[in-house]
């Protein structure tokens, strides 16, 4: 581990000297005013929100695309999941190396730019391998957003309000998942499904402005407030080698991975599921509303992602400071219920014949199953050092996405195929059984979380 000076350009905030990574830091006092600290939180959440816009709006578009090109649920899996889920995961860990070190407000604005300008670029390929490469662009996008993100505010908010503030942020996934399906679904409806990812990429130009403009990097106030206190930063295998020794980190990292895999799998084939086995009462509930069937779905379920999973996110985190009060294991109870109840509730959903009730049950589920999100998170950057933070993070999101996003798409993918052609059951039902399959991974993230309990007051350093 190499000892800076505080004020140098790269030092992490308020770490002690050591001599080695296990080192405890100082918490210094928060760097901005509260004012400026809820703008930047509110910056953020905006950002994360035409992050998951971006990614997921392809999966209201799978059905069209699919029959506009030609492609296989297998290709719709590689190309919602696997192309974008390679990159993200691998440049993730450079990236985030970068941000222990330079100014993460920079990195974040172009990120934003580059992912945002990919997405554009989808609605002109005119083939499978064409619409691959641009999602790898999306993916090497985003994969600057998140882990500078999370450091930067857990930097900015204190200790004890880190998993509220983690999960506010996170709140981003469902409300870009909602604005994805919702904007998605309806511009396919009256454009086609080119124009949707054009009008997807749009926004987050604006976004990179902002950030290039008016988004601050902490560190140097911090290294002013913390004048005795020397700030230290780790090398990858230095970080690698502390996370990997605290049992609470392969815990929940596990666990975010069975439940990131559970609901990637799901989401490309959900609105497919649904036009598949419920086709003309789809139709039906759209013309009562004067829509097409991708577009109502696409507001259905985007509005009741969004909303139960905003609801849930922000809960959850909620929840879990509120109980650390009393015993720091006891937040990990919120997820572990809710990745336990998410198994018989999605699969209650694809199960039952009526359309509108499927429907309502995936808005349950999506309350239950997006409870993790802060817990986990805030779990992860308090189990290390500030100049870890943003090294862990990637490590974690790393983990999750290359098996949840990496691999999720692509298994029920395979599933759903090898169900209608080896087992003969066609399109429609080879998908709901898919999606049973693969939802009842969900009894592993229990279990892991429930374990997380006994672990993490005694891993938890900063």
């Amino acid at each position: 581990m190499t000892v800076v000076t505080p004020g140098v350009e790269g030092a992490a905030p308020g770490a002690v000297a050591a001599p080695g990574p296990a080192a405890v830091d100082a918490a210094p006092a928060v760097p901005f005013s509260r004012g400026y600290t809820r703008y930047a939180m509110w910056l953020l959440l905006g950002i994360y929100i035409i992050n998951f816009l971006d990614r997921q709006v392809i999966n209201i578009l799978a059905e069209p695309i699919k029959n506009d090109l030609g492609l296989s649920d297998t290709q719709l899996g590689l190309m919602s999941g696997l192309a974008f889920a390679i990159f993200y995961t691998v440049l993730g860990i450079p990236l985030a190396r970068l941000a222990e070190r330079k100014n993460r407000a920079y990195i974040i604005g172009t990120s934003v730019a580059v992912w945002s300008g990919f997405t554009a670029l989808c609605g002109q390929a005119q083939n499978f391998t064409q619409l691959a490469l641009c999602r790898i662009g999306v993916g090497v996008g985003e994969a600057g957003c998140t882990p500078p993100a999370h450091s930067l505010i857990s930097d900015m908010v204190p200790k004890e309000k880190r998993s509220s503030a983690l999960a506010f942020y996170s709140m981003g996934t469902p409300l870009g998942s909602l604005l994805g399906l919702v904007l998605g679904g309806l511009v396919a409806d009256a454009y086609g499904w080119r124009v949707a990812f054009l009008v997807a990429g749009a926004p987050g130009l604006l976004f990179a402005v902002l950030v290039f403009t008016t988004l601050k990097e902490p560190r140097r106030i911090i290294a002013k407030q913390a004048a005795k206190v020397t700030a230290a930063t780790a090398s990858f295998g230095e970080t690698l080698r502390y996370v990997t020794r605290k049992p609470t980190f392969w815990y929940i990292s596990m666990g975010a991975s069975l439940k990131a895999f559970i609901g990637y799998g799901h989401a490309p084939f959900t609105a497919s599921f649904f036009l598949r086995n419920h086709t003309e009462e789809v139709a039906g509930l759209a013309a009562s509303f004067g829509l097409k069937s991708v577009g109502f779905l696409g507001l259905a379920i985007g509005l009741l992602a969004g909303i139960g999973g905003a609801i849930g996110t922000f809960a959850g985190g909620w929840i879990a400071d509120k109980v650390a009060k009393r015993n720091l294991g006891h937040q990990m109870i919120t997820p572990a219920i809710g990745a336990l109840l998410s198994v018989p509730i999605y699969s209650a959903a694809v199960l039952v014949d009526s359309a509108p009730l499927g429907i309502c049950l995936l808005g349950l589920n999506y309350l239950v199953a997006s409870t993790w999100y802060g817990p986990v998170y805030g779990s992860a950057q308090s189990i290390v050092p500030p100049h870890m933070r943003a090294t862990t993070s990637a490590i974690l999101l790393f983990l999750a996405n290359l098996i949840g996003l990496g691999m999720g798409p692509v298994a029920v993918g395979l599933l759903s195929d090898g169900l209608n052609t080896g087992m003969g059951l066609g399109s429609a039902e080879g998908v709901r059984w898919a999606l049973i399959i693969s939802a009842l991974f969900g009894v592993i993230p229990f279990v892991l979380f429930w374990l997380a309990r006994k672990t993490l007051h005694r891993d938890t350093v900063s």
